[in-house]
């Protein structure tokens, strides 16, 4: 363990060229100068990925492993995803990024072919925890266009666009001399080009025998041994599918006109049968009309009953409007499945891994474009399995995001009890049937918890310990606002065109459970957590008003600053009468005034177990103006207090009266300190309030961009002036604003593909410059006991603001004491004059003990609201103590503390109470800070970076020292920039596109550790036997006919193929895939396992065959002894 001596600190400290760090010397006669153990060094930090939760973004392909039990699903980046049983997940990605278009399993032999759009087929070994590509081939003169791999061949089919087919082994990764090409196929059958082929695949009961499928309708039956086609059928509609009844004799095609046609192999002259199954039969005889295309027919024997037929696409296409349909035709029952979103892909799951045996299907599973189902065929009524993967992050789009690791033991109990109620009922009673693979050996024990904000209000709770993710409990916030019916009724407050209650911030106390959440339309709302229903006959409602006109400064009073609803405690400031709905809702001209964005529910609320509705706060339009929208926020359930931020200014409720404690303008904040000069705008006329506010520009947006909040949303801003008075000892101002129209929505400006490539770091970024002076915006907040003034003697509970100028300003808070008299006495907030200035805008402030060890913000035991004896059980917890973490924490007469700020630029560290700056690093010339968090490492604190660059750092605390600096991601975007989070113990995470969340470590001790955690995919199973060919079949033939693939395709028979028609690339995975097949050491055992076995086999039949030599050698020396006796007293003639 190195020590640092503030004073000596410059003589260790290194720093990059890009950045430096300096120490200011402490002032005399105080306890700074001792010196401060730091034990984190660089060698504590590594930084690597370690697993990626959620559904795969925009899928494309999708392969099942029958007897492993394991799915892959491909995606159009060029990603791999790997599910087994729930807990066992895997992500790979190919290093081209071009789409998956096909994926095949080499069924239970741990390996997966992957085509790609770009040409390439790769060759995936499994048997690792990380997959790794141990052959690829790339085509150069053929675009691959399918792919068929028969069940225990190693003889790979591949058709391309010119309609040709060639041939590779999956082993060596090399293409063979046969090829079956087009013209030879077709001959004079057509006298076009036959197309692309669309299928391939060897009928179940001859191998010698493969079907084809040519897109402009031609079927060929092609006999491998004779090179020459059997059979062609013709049909005069293109084939989009084609699929095999088991027994060889007949094959099923599906069309683009919506028909199913059913052919006898031996009777090409026309099908046996043409269904349509969802166009109408009109009474003449005459064909039905054509319906959209078939996309994908599957055809599945049973032994007891009808063959299942199954399909996607084929709809009337009078059917406007319709969703996306599966249809399952089983016997005369035809039952229509609609799905939420179109079907990219589906696959039947049945029992037997043998194309010639009777087929057994037990579920289907349905690739849409944004979900995965899973039907249960085997029960009434086709119900769908529970997913059990994390694959609803984006149900809603994540518009934010926060990272808990090391919460308390409780938490996670708490909130799955709570959500296990919330669950649908009527799934299948079954298991999930995609079960292969084996969990890690987990040893990070601590409780995880990741807590996503969406688009739709919703806010989710999610268990990611383990580096596994499940959601615990789902809270939607619109249900405490009226809901508008139509489009016409939506109200015209409204200050965002769609998604008005899309979370912005979230702050959550995992002590108390006391949780605070901010929206777009420029609300806050606060949670209390309770294990009880409740019925809320009123929600309690605070409206703030923010104001200031020139014309009116004189004399403030006329503002009414605060409405409070019927029964709350009346706050000490003037309150407007107090109205519920708000009554004031235009002025005589038009011009909105008084009003919030979203009207707040009148009728009683119901609320379940969880999360249940505290208060209510909305900021109000202001003679025209809309509510600027909330930039920061803060909860502490030790102080009963909340303060949230905007470009305008901060505002401090009291959630326990029910009152606003403050609510003043920036500027105001400051005092006569104001070290900017401020030049007042001149006046001008309202306008007219138009439809949409997001005028910023004229861009369409899609979902996912209207989720998109500027990268701390506070880029620019407006700013105000404010008087402020004292009332009764309380803090308040009122307030006017001038008239500009400034709506911070998110932005719709970029273009959807421009957006997410670049930052572009301008200050007025998110608004319109209608002006160039400085904007000012509170952009983080900080409850803490320590020092607020300089010189201080005792630490005290107080507020920090970091301002986007880059200043830190702290406010003193005076609570009464505990129980009674705290619900009955006010709070009294004053401004303490401090002041500390960053370059950049401030990004987060954390406070430190007299030796280094972090001090967490007060808070209080979490305790019943709703219990019976609420009033015992309320003054029990009021009269507790806040609870203190940090045992050093003594509030003794000249004890130390160190205030962390992180802004976009620099980090400094300042001792208290005598606001000295002991250490200052700047973080970054040439790019800007996008998230700063103080966290908890291997039992010290360090501050993490992520930068716009893609850099991750860690420095060292309290001498910030660099000890982590990785470019993670160069090309960064807006959706990682607002989602990005760190957490405690070396964890990361982000959103790495709409559907996932990434997560990273920073640990060297968790990147040693993750081979063991990770699952394996990959576990040892017996293939099931082959079905047996019966006596009868036996005797006279018709069988399944094998062929000798190895006679027909390799080299010595077929020769070897153009060199330039495909190129070998080995893959990365070639030499450490076999040492990969042996890591994790589940695996290792298996395989050991597996070997002793196979030792013991050749033992003993080693030892069989050792006893029939010894056998035979007795045999022999005994036929030898009778000849040598029978021989004996013969001559030399006799012989």
């Amino acid at each position: 363990m190195k020590k640092f001596n503030i004073r000596k600190v410059l003589d260790g400290l290194t720093a990059a060229s890009s950045s430096s760090s300096s120490s200011a010397p402490p002032p005399p006669g105080t306890r700074e100068n001792d010196a401060i153990p730091e034990s984190l060094q660089s060698e504590h930090f590594q930084l690597c990925k370690t697993v990626r939760h959620g559904f795969p973004y925009q899928p494309s392909a999708m392969s099942f492993d029958p007897v492993q039990k394991i799915l892959a699903i491909g995606t159009q980046t060029g990603a791999l995803r790997l599910f087994g049983r729930p807990g066992v997940e895997c992500y790979c990605q190919h290093d081209s990024g071009a789409a998956v278009i096909q994926l095949q399993f080499l069924i239970n032999e741990g390996a997966l072919v992957s085509a790609l759009a770009d040409d390439s087929i790769h060759l995936w070994n499994l048997r690792q925890k990380r997959p790794a590509v141990l052959h690829s081939l790339k085509f150069n003169r053929e675009r691959i266009t399918f792919c068929h791999l028969p069940f225990q061949s190693k003889w790979l089919y591949i058709g391309t666009e010119r309609g040709n087919i060639h041939i590779v082994n999956v082993e060596s990764f090399t293409l063979s001399g046969y090829v079956i090409m087009w013209n030879k196929a077709i001959e004079l059958s057509s006298k076009a080009h036959p197309g692309p082929v669309v299928h391939i695949s060897d009928n179940p009961m001859d191998e010698g025998k493969l079907i084809i499928g040519f897109e402009s309708g031609i079927v060929v039956l092609w006999d491998l041994k004779s090179k020459k086609a059997d059979y062609r059928y013709t049909y005069d509609e293109a084939i989009h599918s084609v699929a095999w009844h088991h027994e060889g004799k007949q094959f099923i095609c599906s069309h683009s006109d919506g028909t199913l046609t059913i052919w006898n192999v031996k009777s090409p002259g026309k099908p046996a049968q043409t269904i349509t199954p969802h166009g109408k039969q009109p009474k003449d005889g005459k064909k039905p009309e054509p319906c959209k295309p078939i996309l994908k027919v599957e055809y599945k024997t049973t032994r007891a009953g009808d063959p299942f037929m199954i399909l996607s696409g084929g709809l009337s296409y009078d059917t406007v409007g319709r969703r996306p349909c599966l249809t399952v035709m089983h016997g005369k029952s035809t039952a229509v499945l609609e799905m939420d979103y179109p079907i990219v892909d589906f696959l039947t799951l049945c029992e037997t891994p043998y194309p010639n045996d009777f087929q057994e299907p037990y579920a289907v599973v349905v690739l849409l474009e944004k979900d995965l189902v899973v039907i249960d065929l085997a029960q009434n009524g086709y119900p769908i399995f529970e997913n059990p993967y994390p694959l609803t992050i984006h149900e809603s789009p994540v518009t934010c995001c926060e990272y808990f690791a090391d919460c308390p033991v409780d938490i996670i109990p708490a909130l799955y009890s709570v959500g296990s109620r919330q669950k649908r009922q009527g799934y299948s009673k079954k298991e999930w049937p995609i079960s292969g693979g084996n969990w890690g050996l987990g040893t990070q024990s601590y409780p995880e918890i990741i807590i996503t904000g969406h688009a739709d209000g919703s806010v989710k709770f999610w268990d990611a310990s383990a580096i596994m993710l499940q959601v615990l409990y789902k809270l939607k916030t619109a249900k405490v606002f009226e809901k508008s019916r139509n489009k016409e009724d939506k109200p015209c407050t409204d200050i965002v065109d769609e998604d008005p209650f899309a979370i912005q911030i979230m702050s959550w106390c995992a002590e108390s459970r006391m949780l605070c959440v901010a929206g777009v339309s420029a609300h806050v709302i606060v949670y209390r957590f309770s294990k009880q229903e409740v019925t809320t006959e009123v929600v309690q409602l605070l409206e703030v008003r923010l104001q200031y006109e020139l014309n009116d400064a004189d004399s403030p009073e006329t503002a009414a600053e605060q409405q409070s609803l019927p029964g709350s405690t009346s706050s000490p400031q003037t309150s407007a009468p107090p109205s519920h709905p708000s009554t004031s809702s235009s002025s005589s001209d038009g011009i909105r005034d008084n009003v919030p964005c979203l009207k707040v529910r009148s009728a009683p609320l119901k609320q379940s177990p969880g999360y249940q509705v505290e208060l209510v706060v909305q900021l109000v339009w202001v003679s025209g103006e809309p509510p600027q929208q909330v930039t920061s926020l803060a909860v502490n359930s030790s102080y009963g207090l909340m303060a949230f931020g905007n470009s305008n200014g901060l505002a401090i409720v009291d959630y326990l009266q029910k009152t606003v404690l403050l609510n003043l303008g920036t500027v105001e904040l400051y005092g006569s300190n104001d070290p900017y000069q401020r030049q007042p705008r001149s006046p001008r006329k309202s306008r007219q309030p138009s439809g949409g506010l997001c005028d910023i520009s004229e861009g369409s947006t899609t979902s996912e961009d209207r989720c998109k909040s500027p990268t701390s949303a506070v880029r620019g801003f407006a700013q105000q002036w404010a008087c402020w008075t004292v009332q009764d000892g309380c803090c308040t101002s009122l307030l006017c604003l001038p008239t500009v129209l400034l709506s911070v929505c998110p932005l719709r400006a970029a273009p959807p593909d421009a957006r997410d490539t670049s930052f572009s770091r301008s200050r007025s970024s998110s608004v319109t410059s209608i002006d160039k002076e400085a904007r000012e915006a509170i952009t983080a907040l900080h409850f803490a006991d320590t020092f607020a003034r300089k010189g201080e003697n005792c630490a005290a509970p107080t507020l920090w603001v970091g301002t986007s100028l880059g200043t830190v300003l702290a406010v003193a808070l005076s609570l009464p004491p505990a129980g009674e008299q705290r619900l009955l006495q006010p709070v009294i907030v004053s401004p303490s004059g401090t002041q500390i200035r960053l370059k950049g805008s401030i990004l987060r402030m954390a406070f430190l003990d007299s030796v280094g060890a972090i001090l967490p913000p007060a808070h209080e035991a979490w305790y019943e609201p709703n219990a019976p004896d609420e009033r015992e059980e309320r003054e029990k917890a009021r009269k507790r103590r806040p609870v203190s973490v940090s045992p050093s924490a003594s509030q003794e007469l000249g004890e130390i503390h160190y205030a962390v700020v992180c802004s976009e630029k620099q980090a400094k560290v300042l001792a208290l109470p005598s606001q000295s700056c002991v250490f200052k690093h700047n973080i970054t010339e040439t790019s800007f800070v996008l998230r700063s968090d103080v966290v908890q490492m291997s039992g010290s604190v360090c501050v993490t970076c992520f930068c716009a660059n893609g850099h991750i750092m860690a420095l060292s605390l309290p001498s910030l020292r660099p000890l982590l600096d990785v470019n993670y991601l160069p090309l960064t975007d807006m959706r990682i920039a607002r989602t990005f989070c760190f957490s405690n113990n070396g964890q990361a995470m982000y959103l790495t596109s709409p559907t996932e969340i990434q997560r990273i470590t920073y640990s060297q001790e968790t990147c040693e550790n993750l081979q063991e955690m990770l699952g394996e995919l990959f576990t040892p199973v017996e293939t099931p036997e082959a079905p047996n060919r019966g006596f009868f079949k036996g005797l006279f033939g018709g069988g399944a006919q094998s062929l000798d693939r190895e006679e027909l395709f390799g080299e010595s028979a077929a020769g070897k193929a153009s060199r330039s028609l495909a190129q070998h690339i080995p893959g990365p995975g070639g030499i450490e895939g076999m040492k990969g097949a042996a890591s994790g050491v589940v695996g290792e055992l298996a395989r050991a396992r597996i070997a002793l076995d196979e030792r013991g086999q050749k033992l003993s039949e080693l030892e069989e065959r050792t006893a029939a030599m010894m056998a035979s050698a007795d045999s022999f020396s005994k036929h030898a002894h009778d000849m040598m006796l029978k021989c004996k007293d013969k001559k030399w003639y006799q012989f």
